[in-house]
């Protein structure tokens, strides 16, 4: 975890303003650090963009404390867990990472509304779909246990082309990382999850 350092204590300067609407932080791995104009894809709320770079779901939870609480979220959208798939860990793995993660929000928040984007299938990454799609399919199953204020957004399909693989306009040339065209459809699909939390307008 040393190595995340430099960007937590980039994370723990942010300023944290109190806003008239709920604030939303958008917490996870660098999809979220790269996503240029995050916060005025979403100018009907305060969003907080606190991604870093190459974290795993396991950093994630590991580092919450640090970053997430002291800016008041009334509710949290993540993304992580393809790094940690990357670097060799199992599916289950990163179940439990998840859950670690939903007991520290709750231990330092409380119970708020949290939205789980789906693990996305990327060209330099097709290899490990089936995991990628058996890690899903688990926290997919684990929110739909607990029900709201728990949310999974499966963006998974909407990033596949006809063939059923990544499609290519939608990443870097990288083949991992999103382009303009794939934070576009991530800023509607997230628009309109938002939308049925009760948190932008339908």
């Amino acid at each position: 975890m040393q190595w995340y350092e430099e960007e937590i204590q980039r994370l723990e300067q942010l300023p944290s303003a109190r806003a008239a609407q709920p604030k939303v932080v958008f917490y996870g791995s660098s999809t979220f650090t790269r996503w240029p104009n995050l916060a005025q894809d979403f100018p009907q709320l305060p969003a907080v963009n606190l991604g870093f770079g190459g974290s795993t779901l396991a950093a994630c939870a590991w580092f919450f404390e640090r970053v997430v609480p002291r800016q008041q979220p009334a509710a949290l959208v993540v993304y992580a867990g393809d790094n940690d798939l990357g670097d060799g860990r199992t599916p289950e793995e990163v179940v439990l990472f998840f859950e670690q993660l939903l007991a520290v929000s709750k231990a330092h928040l409380g119970i708020i509304p949290l939205c789980f984007i789906s693990i996305k299938p990327s060209p330099a990454r097709h290899y490990l779909r089936e995991h990628i799609q058996y890690a899903n399919a688990c926290i997919q199953q684990r929110i739909a246990a607990l029900g709201p204020p728990y949310y999974f957004l499966d963006l998974y399909p909407a990033m596949l082309d006809g063939q059923g693989k990544p499609q290519p306009t939608l990443y870097e040339a990288d083949g991992l990382h999103l382009s303009p065209a794939g934070y576009a459809r991530w800023r509607q699909a997230i628009g309109w999850q938002l939308s049925q939390m009760g948190l932008l307008p339908a």
